[in-house]
């Protein structure tokens, strides 16, 4: 059985600190990607702070990003390109600690966890990216639509389709936000997609706590890596930070983690 979990980049980027693996491997779509930072590349600092809703300081340094962009980047220029997965920093790759996984946990990471990005479309944990900001919601004008959903179309789920393979039972492990998940279409995907949803118990009441709902999406990918799953019945067994499963207020492929305070 193949099972791929897939979660959302960050806006806060790490081209600093060194990476414990020189191994690099080149994004799928880094053609589109390239062809969408040349479009990017044309606009002001101004005009990028509109498209993106940042502030001016934000604004000049994805437009420097921009003008400065490679279509071929080099693995040993460190302050312009590295591995997806070390260069992403927020509160899923908190959860996610990369830094801290084997050698031999970052190996299965490549087969089974994949990034979606507004840029890049769907990134491994050791694809070669430079540093961006791209959501997926941006209302980007390109000749394939007014936005990135449809600049993407149905690739990205192609893709992942692709990974997932056509033998025994795949799954497809929902850790994005729904914001990222929707650049993928569920009824074409060739796999039984599994969302798991984390809540607290606050007064009383069970309710998502954004930031620590990102981060248990981090540490549930986390799980599935170090305890090499193949099976979705293993993310049940997810126990980090105080969560549990609870099977009563889980529905179908829906399945709810509570952590109790």
């Amino acid at each position: 059985m193949a099972m791929i979990a897939v979660i959302s980049p960050a806006k806060t980027l790490d081209f600093e600190t060194p990476t414990p693996v020189d191994e690099t491997t080149k994004p799928k779509f880094l053609s589109d990607a390239n062809a969408l930072a040349r479009r990017l590349k044309d606009l002001s600092a101004e005009q990028l702070c509109e498209l993106m809703g940042v502030s001016a300081k934000l604004g000049e340094l994805n437009y420097m990003r921009y003008r400065d962009w490679e279509s071929a980047p080099k693995p040993a220029r460190s302050a312009r390109s590295r591995q997806a997965v070390f260069a992403f920093k927020g509160d899923v790759y908190a959860g996610l600690d990369v830094a801290s996984l084997s050698r031999d946990d970052l190996d299965f990471a490549q087969d089974h966890l994949r990034m979606l990005s507004g840029l890049y479309g769907v990134l491994r944990p050791f694809d070669l990216m430079q540093a961006y900001r791209l959501e997926m919601g941006t209302s980007f004008k390109t000749d394939k639509g007014d936005n990135l959903y449809q600049y993407w179309g149905g690739r990205i789920t192609k893709s992942l389709n692709e990974d997932l393979g056509r033998d025994g039972e795949p799954v497809l492990v929902n850790l994005a936000s729904q914001e990222y998940f929707g650049a993928v279409r569920p009824k074409d995907i060739k796999a039984r997609v599994i969302t798991p949803v984390f809540k607290e118990r606050r007064n009383g009441a069970l309710k998502i706590i954004s930031f620590n709902a990102k981060k248990a999406r981090g540490m549930m990918s986390r799980h599935l890596i170090q305890e090499r799953l193949d099976d979705p019945e293993g993310l049940k067994s997810f126990d980090a930070a105080g969560y549990r499963y609870h099977p009563d207020g889980s529905s179908g492929d829906e399945w709810l983690f509570v952590r109790e305070q």
